[in-house]
């Protein structure tokens, strides 16, 4: 289920929403008028990488994708940058600091969690490890692997956002 799937009151008067109106952005309460518009989640990630060109991989711990590989990553808190975010995501998953982050692209992405799949815009960065030796498995992390870009199959990575992004950063486009 979606997000606008989940309200069937109004959340202001609590009528009920009209048949005609459930599932639907934004929500429109004929009883008094409220208006709320859904719109995505946020999540930045970056593709970390050290002198060699290698980039830190990580084995995802948790579903969705639970043993797929992603980069260090997830949702931009309230009040953060996605540099802000994409940053405190790193530490708190590989205990990295980086430095140099270059935005690459965004694309957009589904996230199934607790049965409600949120509608995502995932926001990927490069950027350079600081003392990448440090880095470590932490935070919904499995494991982690440094590997060059073109040893990563696509049918590995986690998220079809992700693949986009790799072809991308393969290509030199970016």
């Amino acid at each position: 289920m979606r997000p606008a799937e989940v309200f069937k009151f109004c959340p202001r008067c609590a009528a009920p929403r009209l048949p005609e109106n459930v599932g639907q952005s934004p929500l429109r309460c004929a009883a008094c008028g409220f208006t709320y518009y859904f719109g995505p989640t946020v999540a930045a990630a970056a593709f970390v990488s050290r002198p060699d060109g290698r980039v830190l991989f990580i084995r995802r711990a948790k579903d969705p994708s639970a043993g797929k590989l992603g980069v260090p990553g997830g949702f931009i808190d309230f009040g953060e940058s996605a540099e802000e975010g994409m940053r405190r995501e790193v530490r708190e998953e590989v205990g990295l600091e980086i430095q140099r982050p270059r935005f690459v692209m965004s694309f957009p992405n589904t996230y199934l969690y607790r049965d409600v799949t949120y509608l995502v815009v995932d926001l990927y960065f490069t950027a350079d490890a600081i003392n990448p030796e440090t880095a470590q498995s932490l935070d919904g992390v499995a494991g982690i692997e440094w590997r060059f870009l073109r040893d990563v199959a696509d049918e590995e990575l986690a998220f079809d956002s992700m693949r986009v992004t790799v072809a991308v950063l393969r290509a030199g486009i970016a």
